[in-house]
C-alpha cells in the first residue's frame, strides 16, 4: 500500500464515541440476532436455521436419520457462522424430551439425560425432524415468508418460519442479551390452541380468559405448579413474574407404621444428579435432621427415596424441610421479552403474544393463498394452450416438423403466450394421447373452483379467521391429545403454611458465638469456654460473648438503632478468627454494634440511646429479613442507639457518664413497635452510659472488675422518670456501667 493511501484510511474520531458505536452494534447484534426468540415462530436465528438445514437435507420425519456431524456442517457452512459446539448443543436441546415440551429434532443415540450427562459427539448421534418442527415449516415453499441472503450471499436463509404450531409458547425460550433477557417456560398445546379460537371468536376479550384456558406452565418434567392463581394472572398480565414449582412425591409406606418418600418428579431443568449430590451434602453437613438416607432408583423414570429418621416425623413436614433447603422446589421466571414482527424488543402480555401469533399466521395464509393462485393461473394458462394442441394437434406437429421459428409461428398463428408454446414445446411425445379434450376440460374447471374459492378467501377478513381457525383445530388435534398432548404439571393450590420446627432444618447443637473489639465473629462449638484461652486476631480483644444454639437467632442492635437478624447455624465456624461481620449485615462505617443477644419468642427488650430516650419493644418487632435491617429506633440528632437489654423484674436503673443514677418503676416505660422512645433521665453534662431492668426485690447489681456487688436499699436512688438521679452508690463500677 502507498503512504498516501495509508495516510488517506486514518481519521480522528473520539475514544468515546467509537467505543459507544461499537458496543452498541454488538448489543444489537446480541439482542436482534442470538438472544431473542421471535414472536412469530418462537426461535432464534440458530434454531431457525437448524431446522431449514435439516430440511433442505430431507430429514422429514419420514426419511431416514443422518448424521448430526452433517447436519452441524451444513449449517455453519451454510448459514451460521459460528462454531460447531454452540450449533451442536442447540440440535440437541431441541431433541431432549426432558428439555423441550414438544421437541423439533428426533434423535438417535445418546442425547444426554435428566442427570445432566452430555450427549455424545455428533459423529456418533444422528438427527432428523418430528411432526412439530414440520408443522413450524409448513408452507415456506410456497412464498410464506420472506428470505433473505446468508453471510456470504451464495445462499438464502428464511427471516421467519411459517409457523402453523405456537412455538415459542408451546416449547418456551431463555436467553441473555445485552441490557435484557427472556425466559418464558413450555405451555400446553391443547390449552393454547383453546386460547387462541377464543382470541379469534373475541378479540376484545381479558387476559383473564385467556388465563382461564392457559392455566399455567407445563413442564416437560412435570412436577406440581404451587402458585396463587392471582400471582398467575398478574404474571401473563404484565409479561413478568415467576412460578413457584415444586417435585411430585408420594408415600409408600412398609410395615410397623414405616414408610419411604417417592420423588416421581422433580422441577423443570434440575439435574437428578446434582440434586441428589446436594441433599447428600446437607446430609453430611448435618443439616437435614428429620432425613436418615437417600437412594436412586431411577430407570428410564425418575424414583427417588427418601428414607426419614424417625417414623414419628410427618411426610409432609420432611418434604417441607427438603423444599426449603434443595431444589425440590424451584421457582421459574416469567420474561417475555420478545422481538415483534418488526424486530424491535419489548415485553408482552399472554394476549399480545397469542395475538402477534393470529396475525403471523393471517400473514402467511394471504401469500400462501396469494401463491397459490399465481399457480392455478399458470396452470389454467397451460392447460388451455394444451387445448390448442388437441384441437390442432397434426398442424402443431407439422410446425415443429418444418419450421426453425415454430415458437413465434405458433404464437402468432393461435395467439398464444410465452409459456403456453413452451409448455407445449417442452411436452414428450407419450404425452400426446393423455391430451383428452374432457381431461382438460375437467382440470380447468376445478382450478377455475379452486381460483374462485381463493379469491373470495383474499376478499374475505371473516373467512379468513374461519380458515385460521380451522388450522388450529388441526394443530390441537395432531398434537394437543395422547400423551404428548396429556399435560404433565399439575396445577395445585398454594400450599398451606407448614410449621416447620426449626430443629427440622438446622440440627440443634450449642455454640458459643465470638464477637471481637473489631467485629469479627465465629461460633465455637460448645458452652462453658475458657475465654482467657481464646485467641483473636493481633491487635484485638473480644467484646461479646453469647452462649446459644445452632437453632437460635441473634439480634445484632447497632447505634443506628437498626436491628439485624442472623441466623446462628450461617456464622463462620470457630476455627481461625471468623469472618467480619460488617460482611454479613449492611452497617455504615460511622456506626458501630450497641448490643448483641439470642432472640427469645415473645421476650422483651429495653431500648435506650445516648440522650437518656427509650422504650421498651417486643422481640417480635425486631427480627429483619434483609441485610439492610430493620429501623426499630431512631435516636435524636447527635445521639446514638446505646443499650438493649432484655426485660425482666419491676424496676429500671439508668446511670449517666456523670455517675448520676436514677430508679423508677418498669411502669412508667411505654411499649412501641418503633420510635424514638421517653426521657428516661435529664443531663446538664454528659449522656446515657448504661441501663438495665432488675427486681426491686431483689436489689440493685453491677459487676466491678471479676466481682458482682449489689446494693439493697435503693430508696435513696429511687425517683421520677426524667429527673436527673443522684450520685451512684460507693463502690460503682469505675466506667459507669452495670456490666
Amino acid at each position: 500500500m502507498t503512504k498516501t493511501a495509508t495516510a488517506g484510511d486514518i481519521r480522528d474520531v473520539d475514544f468515546a464515541e467509537a467505543l459507544g458505536e461499537r458496543y452498541l452494534s454488538y448489543a444489537l447484534s446480541t439482542i436482534t440476532a442470538r438472544s431473542l426468540p421471535d414472536v412469530r415462530d418462537g426461535l432464534k436465528p440458530v434454531h431457525r436455521r437448524l431446522l431449514y438445514a435439516m430440511r433442505e437435507l430431507k430429514l422429514d420425519p419420514k426419511s431416514g436419520f443422518k448424521k448430526c456431524a452433517r447436519v452441524v456442517g451444513d449449517v455453519i457452512g451454510k448459514f451460521h457462522p459460528h462454531g460447531d459446539v454452540a450449533v451442536y448443543d442447540a440440535l440437541v436441546r431441541l431433541a431432549q424430551d426432558f428439555a423441550q415440551r414438544y421437541p423439533l429434532v428426533e434423535g438417535q443415540g445418546n442425547f444426554g439425560n435428566i442427570d445432566g450427562d452430555n450427549a455424545a459427539a455428533y459423529r456418533y448421534t444422528e438427527s432428523r425432524l418430528t411432526e412439530v418442527a414440520e408443522a413450524l415449516l409448513a408452507g415456506i415453499d410456497q412464498d410464506a415468508v420472506d428470505f433473505r441472503p446468508t453471510y456470504d450471499g451464495e445462499n438464502s436463509e428464511p427471516t421467519v418460519l411459517p409457523a402453523r404450531f405456537p412455538n415459542l409458547l408451546a416449547n418456551g425460550a431463555s436467553g441473555i442479551a445485552v441490557g435484557m433477557a427472556t425466559s418464558i417456560p413450555p405451555h400446553n398445546v391443547a390449552e393454547l390452541c383453546e386460547a387462541l379460537l377464543h382470541l379469534v371468536r373475541h378479540k376484545r376479550c381479558t387476559v383473564a380468559e385467556l388465563v382461564e384456558r392457559v392455566r399455567g406452565p407445563d413442564f416437560p418434567t412435570g412436577g406440581l405448579l404451587v402458585e396463587p392463581a392471582e400471582t398467575i394472572l398478574q404474571a401473563y398480565e404484565t409479561g413478568r413474574g415467576s412460578f413457584r414449582l415444586r417435585a411430585r412425591w408420594t408415600s409408600e409406606k412398609h410395615g410397623h407404621g414405616l414408610y419411604r418418600v417417592i420423588v416421581t418428579e422433580i422441577p423443570y431443568q434440575v439435574a437428578k444428579s446434582r440434586l441428589i449430590e446436594k441433599i447428600a451434602t446437607l446430609l453430611e453437613e448435618r443439616k437435614l435432621p428429620l432425613l436418615a438416607d437417600i437412594h436412586d432408583e431411577s430407570t428410564d423414570v425418575v424414583r427417588i427415596v427418601l428414607e426419614p429418621k424417625s417414623r414419628n416425623v410427618d411426610p409432609a413436614v420432611l418434604m417441607e424441610s427438603l423444599f426449603r433447603a434443595t431444589e425440590l422446589e424451584t421457582r421459574v421466571p416469567l420474561n417475555m421479552n420478545v422481538l415483534d414482527a418488526s424486530g424491535v424488543p419489548r415485553v408482552m402480555s399472554l394476549k399480545e403474544v397469542l395475538q402477534a401469533f393470529l396475525d403471523h399466521r393471517r400473514v402467511v395464509l394471504l401469500r400462501v393463498t396469494r401463491f397459490r393462485l399465481a399457480e392455478i393461473l399458470r396452470r389454467s394458462e397451460i392447460l388451455k394452450g394444451q387445448m390448442i394442441v388437441y384441437l390442432n394437434l397434426d398442424e402443431v406437429i407439422r410446425i415443429i416438423r418444418e419450421y426453425d421459428d415454430a415458437k413465434e409461428r405458433m404464437m402468432k398463428r393461435w395467439r398464444l403466450s410465452e409459456v403456453q408454446v413452451e409448455a407445449i414445446l417442452n411436452m414428450r411425445l407419450r404425452s400426446l394421447r393423455r391430451l383428452e379434450e374432457i381431461e382438460i376440460k375437467r382440470e380447468l374447471k376445478s382450478l377455475a373452483a379452486e381460483q374462485e374459492t381463493l379469491e373470495g378467501l383474499l376478499e374475505d377478513e371473516k373467512r379468513q379467521w374461519k380458515a385460521i381457525a380451522g388450522e388450529i383445530e388441526d394443530i390441537r388435534k395432531a398434537f394437543g391429545a395422547g400423551p404428548l398432548g396429556r399435560r404433565r404439571t399439575e396445577i395445585g393450590a398454594a400450599p398451606e403454611a407448614v410449621m416447620v420446627p426449626v430443629e427440622a432444618l438446622v440440627e440443634r447443637e450449642p455454640v458459643t458465638v465470638l464477637c471481637s473489639d473489631k467485629g469479627w465473629i465465629r461460633a465455637v462449638k460448645g458452652h462453658g469456654l475458657a475465654l482467657a484461652e481464646v485467641k483473636y486476631k493481633e491487635g484485638d480483644e473480644g467484646r461479646f460473648v453469647i452462649e446459644a444454639a445452632t437453632t437460635d437467632k441473634l439480634l445484632v442492635f447497632a447505634t443506628n438503632g437498626r436491628f439485624y437478624t442472623l441466623p446462628v447455624d450461617k456464622l463462620p465456624g470457630g476455627r481461625g478468627h471468623g469472618e467480619p461481620l460488617r460482611l454479613m449485615i449492611d452497617l455504615a462505617n460511622e456506626h458501630d454494634v450497641a448490643a448483641i443477644l439470642t432472640y427469645a419468642p415473645g421476650a422483651r427488650l429495653l431500648l435506650v440511646s445516648s440522650d437518656g430516650r427509650g422504650f421498651i419493644v417486643p422481640a417480635d418487632e425486631v427480627l429483619g429479613q434483609t441485610r439492610a435491617g430493620k429501623v426499630v429506633m431512631t435516636p435524636g440528632e447527635g445521639a446514638m442507639a446505646r443499650v438493649c437489654a432484655p426485660v425482666e423484674g419491676d424496676s429500671v436503673a439508668v446511670v449517666g457518664t456523670n455517675r448520676k443514677l436514677l430508679v423508677f418503676p418498669l411502669a412508667e416505660m411505654p411499649e412501641m413497635a418503633r420510635g424514638r422512645g421517653v426521657i428516661l433521665q435529664r443531663y446538664h453534662e454528659g449522656e446515657l452510659s448504661d441501663a438495665k431492668t432488675f427486681a426491686k426485690a431483689d436489689g440493685l447489681s453491677w459487676k466491678s472488675g471479676e466481682r458482682t456487688r449489689t446494693e439493697p436499699d435503693i430508696r435513696a436512688w429511687i425517683g421520677q422518670r426524667a429527673s436527673s438521679g443522684r450520685v451512684v452508690p460507693s463502690g460503682f463500677a469505675k466506667n459507669t456501667r452495670f456490666g
